[in-house]
């Protein structure tokens, strides 16, 4: 029973979307007796660096070290690939190219992002921000 359980649950996962991100993120949280306001802060972490890739879209001005931040800590409470997973399934596709560059920046790109909104992304597919990668070679 209890296998069957956890069988249904992983594959409720396969495909992320924003009906099940949060489901997964609390999943995946690496502090299961903390799921309040502390998974709340950690969660926001995830919009948060949304609203930072979006703002660099639209004005050109990125807080480099601001989002690392953000996405190192993520990726330490939910892990790197799921930190991946979540980010992919909550920005624009038109702000892919930016996420791509901070994600090979910190060794968490992966081939293939499976299971976001019905499809998996092909890492090849997404151009490298080349002004980015500038600034964070500076660092």
């Amino acid at each position: 029973m209890i296998q069957e359980t956890l069988a249904n649950i992983e594959f409720m996962f396969e495909d992320l979307n924003d009906l099940n991100v949060i489901l997964y993120a609390a999943k995946c949280y690496e502090k299961p007796n903390c799921i309040d306001s502390e998974f709340d802060e950690d969660y926001k972490r995830i919009r948060y660096i949304k609203r930072l890739l979006h703002r660099y879209r639209v004005t050109g001005d990125i807080k480099e070290r601001l989002l690392l931040n953000h996405l190192v800590v993520a990726q330490n409470v939910f892990g790197v690939e799921p930190t991946t997973r979540m980010l992919f399934v909550r920005i624009n596709e038109k702000d892919y190219s930016a996420l791509k560059t901070f994600l090979i920046y910190t060794s968490a790109m992966p081939e293939i992002v499976k299971g976001i909104n019905g499809r998996d992304i092909v890492s090849e597919e997404i151009e490298i921000d080349g002004r980015l990668i500038s600034l964070l070679r500076d660092l």
